[in-house]
């Protein structure tokens, strides 16, 4: 609890029920929301930590009333872990205009999404992740100020609403896991500001866009697990120097890796696997990727000799996933006394001995 002074009295600014902080109030046994809660007219945080555990609609227990006497004063409203908390997110809550932070994270709330989110322009974050949202996410146009936006880990389902590509500031957009569908659109672009882009575990399709190489501050970029299909070879890759992981695995590729996915110089982690890709590994991924951790690369239709040095594989270790490809092979020079540091699954070259005269 935080108190501030506001014409030489003091008022309650600041209230935390749970155990996230060190001032923070423990819940009651049997937790209930109070109308007296409401007529804190300064209080500017609240939040709500592991305090409702029995399900119950505690959220539809407040009358739009008591929410809007709020609206004057919260900038924060956090709602996190509360394995009790069922129903519907109220859609007064959209009535808050002073939120600049609007975290609702790992209850059990179903239902759709707010539809007026957008009336929230004055918010920075927006969490709406590990929840059981359904439906579509609304159009968020006007707020130009968001810097993240993640409602991962619900079953939302449709496409992305183009209006995202109108938040200019957003830092990190997390969509991940849910149920949309539809091409990755092109108003991406817009996005220059951006470091994070997570769509895993979706239904998208359509293939990899090109506006994806106009979002220049991208460090990581994960799309796994969609139905995108194309290939690598219409993306420069060189626009995307920030990268650092880059998933694409279970996505449907085909073709070969691009020699131009070499100009990823502080790549770490780059996620292949389990696609229709073809052609060689190209060896110049040792010398030319020289942040490169983990590479991974399984599950496709790889063909030839890895040419990586001894050095390589020690450096790789079992972050080297290469099983799968069952036309294969390694040089068994480049491994000996090296046991623990075989390529996994892929077998040896077969030399064939010259005839002696």
């Amino acid at each position: 609890m935080t108190c501030d002074i506001y014409d030489e009295l003091w008022y309650v600014t600041a209230l935390s029920f749970g155990t996230m902080k060190d001032n923070s109030l423990a819940c009651s046994e049997s937790p209930v929301i109070r109308p007296q809660l409401f007529e804190l007219k300064h209080l500017k945080s609240l939040s709500l930590f592991n305090c409702f555990t029995t399900p119950n609609r505690y959220l539809a227990s407040i009358s739009d009333e008591k929410w809007l006497d709020l609206s004057k004063s919260l900038e924060r409203l956090e709602i996190r872990s509360n394995p009790g908390l069922i129903g519907e997110l109220p859609s007064v809550i959209t009535n808050l205009t002073n939120l600049q932070s609007l975290v609702v994270l790992e209850n059990k709330l179903t239902g759709p999404l707010p539809v007026n989110l957008a009336k929230l322009t004055r918010l920075r974050r927006l969490v709406l992740s590990g929840n059981r949202f359904t439906g579509r996410i609304p159009e968020v146009y006007g707020l130009t100020g968001l810097l993240i936006l993640d409602v991962s880990r619900n079953f939302l389902s449709g496409a992305l609403p183009l209006s995202v590509g109108g938040l200019y500031s957003l830092l990190k957009l997390d969509l991940s896991n849910n149920y949309l569908e539809g091409k990755l659109p092109r108003e991406l672009e817009s996005l220059k500001n951006l470091t994070l882009l997570d769509l895993r575990n979706n239904r998208l399709s359509g293939g990899l866009s090109k506006e994806i190489q106009e979002m220049t501050s991208l460090v990581e970029l994960v799309l796994s697990n969609n139905r995108l299909a194309g290939d690598l070879t219409g993306i420069k890759w060189r626009n995307l120097k920030n990268l650092v992981v880059l998933d694409l695995s279970n996505t449907g590729l085909k073709g070969e890796i691009p020699g131009s996915i070499l100009e990823l110089k502080k790549l770490r982690f780059l996620g292949l696997s389990n696609n229709n890709l073809g052609g060689k590994l190209i060896p110049q991924m040792e010398t030319e990727m020289p942040s490169l951790s983990a590479l991974y690369v399984n599950g496709n239709n790889i063909s030839g000799e890895l040419e990586f040095s001894r050095y390589f594989y020690e450096r790789m270790g079992r972050r080297l996933g290469v099983w799968g490809n069952p036309n294969l092979c390694y040089n068994g020079d480049e491994t000996k006394n090296l046991s623990d540091h075989v390529p996994f699954g892929v077998n040896q070259c077969k030399r064939i001995k010259a005839d002696k005269y």
